[in-house]
């Protein structure tokens, strides 16, 4: 039983999903990781970056007491799932201008954040 377990456990994790708690760890540990430097979720709490409690339906450089460059206020972006993939992939290319340094190459990371993001409510 021992070597059958050895053997057969590797390809559950491709069989069963992970759970919505472990991908949010995930996507919390990717977010301290790549984005936490700059952004903190907490609300009115600026770093260089803005705070990203909320983003999903907000408004490009909308976030009081925020620094934005003229590109991301002028973007007319209303941030969703598929706008921040873009931009994580690659914010200079999307917003010319950005101060937005950092890009996440990896969808499934990208896509681990950004769930990590929607599920932070801002009540």
């Amino acid at each position: 039983m021992g070597i059958l377990r050895t053997i057969l456990l590797p390809f559950s994790v491709l069989l069963f999903p992970l759970s919505a708690a472990a991908q949010e760890a995930d996507g919390q540990r990717l977010f301290q990781q790549r984005c936490a430097t700059c952004h903190t979720i907490g609300p009115g709490q600026n770093k260089t970056g803005p705070q990203l409690l909320g983003i999903i339906g907000r408004a490009a450089g909308s976030v009081e007491g925020a620094t934005y460059s003229e590109a991301m206020q002028s973007s007319g972006i209303t941030w969703d799932r598929q706008s921040l993939d873009t931009f994580l992939a690659a914010p200079r290319q999307m917003i010319r201008g950005t101060r937005m340094t950092v890009s996440v190459p990896n969808a499934a990371q990208r896509a681990a954040i950004i769930d990590y993001l929607e599920s932070q409510s801002p009540d």
